[in-house]
């Protein structure tokens, strides 16, 4: 190779995280809030706790009543820019040094500081309110004196804690009871994941059985919990009733618990408290962003700097020419504060009036209607923008799924030929018994019964693989008994953790098979003929992003089969199918159209089979060490020689001018990365539909490495590539970053646009905080849910898209719109206009006040260099 990159030692640079995520101040390492430790929990007894455990209290302030004056002002003075004028104002005291009246330096410098703490001020009375209100909300809690009414604040870890619908979860709480018929219950989480779907929970089997809730108290029970971490999606514990004949065990998963910040959406829920306070879910993963500085402050901090030198100079030269006589150091003070003027103090005070106007202005534009200003601090930092990071899902695309492609390896219907499926769903449960004996009798038109029974078997595979669950609302009230009863379609709702599956669902109804009903042990499907089929949930295996599929076995009723559906991503059911030559062509065919693509199988078990599997599940559950990976190993032994079934394909269209909006900051010199979680094909599809890459770039995909040395190898074929689109998965960018960090950042920083698939959230925070250390330019971060928090808080300017899957990103950014297509304006027109008048205002101040030193540095020569104040000059002449 002619141009190979040598192989360096890995620079790794210190970065200093401000996220702490271990607790509620920065010291709780070294007054041992960091020491997480499992625990036992005995049910409704709290006096029984093992160790101390922090009080259930949210705390969002910045300071508390003894740190606030001093944290202020330590913020306001750690810049030279107010130190300078603080040490100006100070230096009045002393009589030598003395020009003037102190107000003529302490009122300017007070209006200023007053301003500032006033404003702190609000916003910490705002936020104790805030929490004072959270933290006073009344819950009824079990005792032995009946139900009692408790504030949040005086929650303890082993209480029982009764939470009603639309009522938020006030501490981290095992399911054990719900009043729902169906045995469960969902959770609105869009406050804690940044996800509207609902997340259906599952009380704890022995518990749910019991006559009353009262009876929780009446029994000898604990639940074992592992230690807190920042996993909102995981969850490893157990369940242990000691009074029972013989004990009751059972595993207790993400599945049976209710995490605070959290909101009950049906029912009325019964939890044991196993974490509080600090040790929290949502206040470990809740990060302190950091306080961000703009750049154009950054700069006139700097320009101070050069002033404070130009007076220093000065004052020099004034002493100098008169040749350093009598007490020439207190001549010098005196020069310095003579000429002060030169550093401003109105400067602070015209910016910061010009950023709040600059910030209405953007509020009060009705060409971007729905923005919001959080940052009034930074809004020039909009017009000097060199690189946008942005999410594809919700953000450049709708986040509305639309089923397009079902594909079967020999035929494939699209939107055109849905009917043709929805016949034979229609003959599949229509005709007659006679008639399916004749059609397996010889001569008999197989192509076609054979189509038919994959296209059935395809769609009631779709219509039982998921987590969805109907929901059924009447004049706005939820699980109506009667419109439950008669499944009204009308009244029908779909709840799911993921839009995908609903449009699956959907599209499944649209077709014949409609699902009507769902609890925690059984599932019902309609059919054309209005039949209602009934199926036994046997076991989930939800969706991770780790496994990247979900699985179900379910037994059918009627005829007492057991089958095993599983669907994911192709990656990894390429490996769990049997053999086929079309699975990985059809599947890039439909990413390149731009569909999300679903591998759909399944595998027909026997009784004893499926009892095997089941004995060995359940001790895996039961395991609290290597809970995980033990659970993944017996399930990995279903996952052989599966039946493939189908391709599905999803469409998430391109929200409204995304691609003008794309053009224009091009145009303008702007980069543009995407990251986002999607496979590869379908990213890489999105970016040439959004125009994030023109018709005439070469795209560079990066092929999957593992090792330094086959990353260095593809480093070194990138380079030899110019003017070209990068396109590279989340594993291949974590290997290049652990070996070749340097090289690949500066080969990535010349690309015109460059796409991360398979993006973990810390991998998008990592990526703008490497573009900030090795490029030196500013970075913002556009994203719509609470996977992009982190990405959004690490830029510089952080942008919030208010979409579908919640406000978290929206609450989390400096500035927060409705469209991806009114960020074009906020940078262009009011980023632009704000620096501009932000640098015009500056000079103004800047040169009316070298005007005034001017016009002293004269009056002092007229009287032979001496330090007298220019007003003391017009007296002595007049």
């Amino acid at each position: 190779m002619t141009d190979n990159i040598p192989l360096q030692p890995v620079r790794h640079k210190k970065r200093h995280d401000n996220k702490r995520r271990d607790g509620c101040c920065p010291w709780s390492r070294c007054c041992g809030g960091g020491d997480f430790r499992p625990r036992t929990v005995w049910l409704g007894h709290p006096e029984k706790r093992e160790q101390r455990y922090p009080r259930n209290v949210i705390n969002n302030q910045k300071y508390n009543f003894f740190t606030f004056l001093p944290g202020v002002l330590f913020n306001q003075f750690k810049y030279f820019f107010n130190l300078y004028f603080l040490l100006l104002a100070c230096s009045q005291f002393v009589n030598e040094l003395r020009l003037g009246a102190l107000y003529t330096y302490w009122v300017p410098l007070g209006f200023v500081l007053i301003i500032t703490i006033v404003r702190e001020a609000v916003e910490e009375i705002r936020c104790f309110l805030r929490d004072k209100e959270v933290n006073s909300q009344i819950y009824s809690k079990l005792s032995t004196r009946g139900t009692v009414k408790v504030k949040s604040s005086g929650i303890q870890v082993g209480d029982l804690i009764i939470v009603e619908k639309n009522q938020r979860v006030p501490a981290d709480m095992i399911f054990l009871r719900t009043s729902e018929r169906n045995g469960s219950c969902f959770l609105r989480t869009d406050q804690l994941d940044g996800e509207t779907d609902w997340k259906l929970r599952l009380p704890v089997a022995c518990t749910q059985r019991l006559p009353t809730a009262a009876d929780l108290l009446q029994i000898r029970s604990f639940v074992y919990a592992e230690e807190p971490n920042i996993d909102i999606h995981n969850f490893i514990g157990t369940f242990t009733r000691e009074d029972g004949d013989p004990p009751v065990n059972e595993s207790l998963s993400i599945e049976n618990t209710l995490w605070a910040s959290t909101v009950i959406a049906s029912g009325t829920v019964v939890g044991v408290v196993i974490y509080t306070g600090k040790e929290l879910r949502s206040v470990m993963n809740t990060s302190n962003p950091r306080h961000k500085i703009g750049l154009f402050d950054l700069e006139v901090n700097c320009l101070t700097k050069i002033l404070f030198g130009a007076l220093v100079v000065v004052s020099l030269v004034m002493v100098a020419l008169q040749h350093f006589a009598g007490r020439w150091y207190l001549q010098i003070f005196r020069f310095l504060l003579l000429f002060s003027n030169i550093v401003p103090i109105s400067l602070r005070v015209n910016l910061d009036m010009g950023k709040m106007v600059f910030s209405w202005m953007i509020k009060k534009d009705s060409k971007i209607p729905g923005t919001v200003v959080r940052a009034s601090t930074i809004p020039e930092q909009l017009g000097r923008i060199s690189y946008l990071l942005t999410d594809k899902t919700g953000t450049l695309t709708q986040n509305e799924m639309v089923f397009r492609r079902l594909h079967l390896g020999t035929v494939a219907y699209g939107m055109d030929s849905m009917d043709e499926v929805q016949s034979h769903v229609f003959s599949a449960y229509t005709q007659p018994p006679h008639d399916l004996q004749a059609s397996r009798a010889p001569g008999a038109t197989k192509v076609r019964k054979t189509i038919s029974s994959r296209v059935h078997e395809a769609v009631k595979a779709i219509a039982l693989v998921h987590n969805v669950t109907p929901v059924y609302e009447s004049n706005g009230v939820t699980d109506q008994a009667e419109a439950e009863q008669h499944y009204e379609d009308t009244c029908r709702v779909y709840q799911a953790s993921s839009p995908d599956e609903v449009s699956l669902v959907q599209w499944t109804e649209s077709v014949g098979l409609t699902l009507v009903g769902r609890d925690q042990s059984s599932m019902q499907l309609r059919t054309p003929s209005g039949q209602i089929l009934n199926f036994t949930i046997l076991q989930i295996f939800p969706f991770t992003y780790e496994s990247k599929r979900m699985g179900i076995i379910v037994r059918d009723e009627s005829s007492g089969e057991i089958t095993f559906y599983m669907k994911g991503a192709d990656v990894v059911m390429a490996g769990v199918v049997q053999y086929n030559d079309w699975l990985e062509e059809e599947c890039g065919n439909m990413a390149r159209e731009g569909l999300r693509v679903l591998v759909v199988a399944k595998k027909s078990l026997t009784e004893e089979q499926y009892q095997d599997f089941e004995a060995r599940y359940i001790q895996a559950k039961l395991s609290v060490h290597d809970r995980s990976l033990k659970v993944a190993t017996v399930i990995e032994s279903l996952e052989m020689e599966m039946e493939l079934l189908c391709l599905t394909g999803v469409e998430d269209q391109l929200q409204a001018d995304v691609r003008p909006t794309l053009e224009i900051l091009r145009n303008a010199g702007i980069k543009v990365w995407m990251l986002t979680g999607d496979k590869l094909e379908t990213a890489t599809c999105t970016a040439k539909n959004a125009h994030l890459v023109t018709r005439n770039q070469d795209i560079h995909v990066f092929r999957p490495v593992t090792t330094r040395s086959e990353a260095h190898l593809e480093l070194n074929a990138f380079r030899r590539k110019h003017d070209c689109a990068l396109v590279i998965s989340g594993d291949s960018l974590e290997v290049c970053l652990k070996y070749y960090e340097y090289e690949f950042m500066e080969l990535a920083c010349q690309c015109p646009a460059v796409v991360c698939c398979r993006c973990a959230p810390t991998q998008k925070a990592q990526i703008v905080r490497l573009l900030q250390e090795r490029t030196g330019k500013l970075t913002c971060a556009v994203g719509d849910g609470g996977n992009d928090v982190s990405m959004i808080q690490e830029a510089d300017c952080g942008v919030g898209v208010e979409g579908k899957e919640g406000k978290q990103a929206s609450l989390a950014a400096d500035f927060s719109i409705t469209q991806f297509k009114h960020l074009g304006r906020l940078l262009m027109v009011h980023g632009r206009n704000s620096y501009k008048r932000s640098a015009a205002l500056s000079q103004f101040v800047i040169h009316r006040s070298l005007c005034i030193s001017t016009m002293q540095a004269v009056f002092s020569s007229v009287f032979y260099f001496a330090s007298v104040p220019l007003y003391q000059g017009f007296l002595i002449i007049g």
